[in-house]
């Protein structure tokens, strides 16, 4: 393409030209196959579209960005077989079509400029500002030259962290992987699904919590288009079956245009189809789909208080399903979404769902922080004109888009995982978190934290690594364990020891759910490996002589299905046990909570402060820590009584690991009891990839008996796992 052709001043602009869909366009393109047209008249078609959205824009610094991105790309081709250049227009329409201003359409056509061409930064900020400058230097990836395997989460999160001074970087990478999808199938198999599973893991979470579904559901169904073929194809199929007849909820939209009519609301009225990953959730949400499942109604209206005079007309017309009301206008979620939801029942009985939202929320839905414009505009502004600045009007939206706050949080823990292997794994892990709770504080500071965060969360939040000393809360006013879990709008007190050396307990990561938590945890606990055996938590601490079944922030486990049964009685004399014998002096012996051996396991002694014992498995990870810091191990044997191994009764702790599916949990639980063993705890995880983790400390009325529970865990249908748990960490 010459740059000649991409002059904007010699494309007339026609307004009867149609506005580009993007939604359109991903759909055709899942669909099936499109021709690859050279775009018409190059930049002609970002220009048009930007000047929809911005028509003041100026759009010679876009000519003049153009012109550097075709001569620098010129001669290079993609693997499709396109000229390089397709592509950096290709994300420059993605993101005019949402209304991006004019900076951010200037870097994204530069974008790939630095990384793949002789173009360097200090060019780009001589020619285009250090605006233009920062958000190309933002998405450039690392070289895998200079940082090998941890290249890629290493460019993550050096975008990331640019992200936090300037959401428009993430914007522009959202862009460039949403064409990149749509043109995957070029790319080897292996290669699409490296791509696509860190498309989903990553890039999608993130378009979420940025709110930019326009860009986030496409992302979803190419994604399933490669990782799940056949559910993919049968989606396909569902909806190719419902396009050929007449819309079944076009009745109903006519019926509740005629009733906003006749109530003197003006308002539009859309039939919005669902996309491919939705279709395929509500199948499995519901078994079986309506007719009317392949779409929602959208109501759009002017102003706010329109939203619920609309909804005020369904709810009195039709039928409401109570149910399926949600209003995110009073409480908008945290990724700016706001409407209200709701379905009704229409005139023949068929129930319709619909999203009632001013144009402007329709806008930021769409588009989320692309919507917002530039995030230093209001300061030029206020740079220049103070007194315009204190006499504009005050937005509803957040006070700076640019620094959400789950986007803070992830930039503090971030700096603590020093590790690109912790980083990537962690970053996955808090972006599959898509829910937030807001706590309090006694003196009124919010926190935010992910769903189903417990005090252990809030502590760590609010002190940082002082939560280390954290032995207590009130929640609402009333005492409570640090395990308590916490909901929207609690209010939390922390209470911390004035013993500024003591530290965690390994159980806390049973309770920790935000990154920032459990990094600091672990830091802590591998500084201080004698902290892993129970020995580390004190006389009341889990499997220890005097403790019982209190843990080590003064929870006390209750059994899940009955009273809890008596642990077995240990002496502190004799360098034994109950049931097993340790060598060497007299010391007080005990069994090891991490760990939980039972005969015939291998076993060993360590032997630790104040001169006691503590026997664990051979292979238990503590047995390496304390080795390494100098603790002595100890010749340790299960006792022997006429020839044969005691096996009186025992603790242990089991992971089971299962697909989900209905009536899991009351089945194993039943496999449990059957073996007449007593559930002392549960933890069941919350599900990753259909997958579930189940955690069961479980009391044997005989050791002999372990095998056989395994394996009647085992044959319950789902579970492909069962395996006994090395530290609580692991089972975290």
């Amino acid at each position: 393409m010459s740059a000649e052709a991409a002059d904007p001043a010699a494309v007339p602009r026609r307004r009867s030209r149609p506005r580009i869909d993007l939604r359109r366009l991903g759909r055709v393109a899942l669909l099936g196959p499109v021709p690859r047209d050279r775009l018409p008249d190059a930049i002609g078609h970002v220009a048009e579209a930007h000047r929809a959205h911005h028509p003041d824009a100026d759009l010679a610094i876009l000519h003049r960005a153009y012109v550097l991105a075709e001569s620098s790309h010129r001669g290079q081709m993609r693997k499709s077989g396109e000229p390089y250049i397709t592509h950096p227009l290709a994300v420059t329409l993605i993101l005019a079509e949402l209304g991006a201003e004019t900076t951010t359409l200037t870097a994204s056509l530069l974008h790939d400029t630095v990384e793949d061409t002789e173009v360097t930064l200090d060019q780009v900020r001589e020619q285009f500002g250090e605006e233009v400058c920062y958000l190309v230097d933002g998405v450039t990836k690392l070289e895998k030259v200079d940082y090998g395997a941890a290249a890629e989460p290493e460019t993550f999160r050096k975008m990331l962290v640019a992200t936090g001074n300037d959401v428009r970087v993430m914007s522009i990478k959202l862009a460039d992987r949403l064409h990149n999808m749509r043109t995957l199938t070029v790319m080897r198999p292996e290669k699409q699904a490296r791509i696509a599973k860190v498309t989903r893991d990553v890039l999608i979470p993130l378009a979420e919590r940025l709110g930019v579904q326009a860009l986030k559901t496409e992302l979803e169904d190419l994604v399933f288009a490669i990782l799940n073929p056949e559910e993919y194809e049968d989606t396909r199929a569902l909806i190719a079956g419902m396009t050929g007849g007449s819309d079944p909820l076009a009745p109903i939209a006519d019926s509740v245009r005629a009733t906003l009519r006749e109530a003197g609301i003006s308002a539009e009225v859309l039939i919005r189809p669902r996309h491919f990953v939705s279709v395929h959730r509500v199948r499995r949400k519901r078994g079986e789909l309506r007719p009317t499942d392949f779409g929602r109604l959208l109501v759009l209206v002017g102003e706010d208080a329109d939203c619920y005079a609309v909804l005020g007309e369904l709810h009195t017309c039709f039928t409401p399903v109570i149910s399926e009301f949600k209003d995110f206008i009073a409480a908008p979620k945290f990724n700016l979404y706001q409407s209200l939801h709701t379905a009704v029942v229409g005139p023949e009985g068929a129930v319709a769902e619909v999203l009632i939202r001013t144009h402007r929320m329709h806008k930021v839905a769409e588009a989320g922080v692309v919507a917002l414009g530039n995030p230093y505009a209001h300061d030029a502004t206020a740079a220049h004109d103070p007194t315009a600045a204190q006499q504009a009007e005050p937005s509803d939206e957040r006070a700076d888009p640019t620094r959400p706050g789950w986007l803070s949080r992830l930039l503090d823990w971030q700096e603590s995982a020093t590790d690109p292997d912790t980083f990537w794994t962690t970053l996955r892990a808090d972006l599959a978190q898509d829910r937030e709770i807001t706590v309090f504080g006694t003196d009124g500071r919010t926190l935010g934290l992910p769903a189903g965060a417990s005090c252990v969360d809030a502590a760590y939040a609010q002190h940082g690594e002082r939560a280390h000393t954290c032995i207590g809360a009130r929640v609402n006013g009333r005492l409570a364990t640090l395990s308590t879990v916490l909901s929207d709008g609690d209010t939390v007190q922390l209470l911390l020891a004035q013993d500024t050396a003591s530290g965690p307990s390994p159980e806390w990561l049973d309770h920790a759910r935000s990154p920032a938590a459990r990094i600091a945890i672990t830091g802590w606990l591998s500084a201080h490996p004698e902290a892993l055996g129970p020995d580390a938590l004190g006389p009341d601490a889990p499997g220890s002589e005097a403790g019982g079944a209190d843990d080590a922030d003064g929870r006390v486990e209750r059994a899940a299905d009955g009273p809890q049964p008596t642990a077995p009685a240990r002496t502190r004399s004799g360098g034994r046990a109950a049931n097993v014998v340790v060598d060497g002096p007299e010391s007080p012996t005990r069994l090891a909570g991490c760990c939980t051996p039972v005969p015939p396991d291998e076993v060993v002694g360590i032997v630790v402060r104040g001169g006691a014992v503590t026997v664990h498995r051979q292979e238990c990870p503590a047995v390496a820590r304390m080795r390494e810091i100098g603790r002595a191990p100890v010749a340790a044997r299960w006792r022997e009584e006429g020839g044969e191994r005691d096996t009186a009764a025992c603790r242990v702790t089991l992971v089971a690991e299962s697909f989900g599916r209905p009536r899991l949990l009351a089945d194993l639980t039943e496999a449990i009891a059957t073996a007449d063993a007593a559930i002392v705890s549960a933890t069941v995880e919350p599900p990753s990839e259909q997958r579930v983790r189940h955690t069961y400390t479980l009391q044997l009325p005989d050791a002999a008996g372990l095998p056989a529970l395994m394996r009647a865990m085992r044959d319950v249908a789902g579970v492909y796992d069962v395996s006994r748990a090395q530290h609580p960490a692991a089972t975290g």
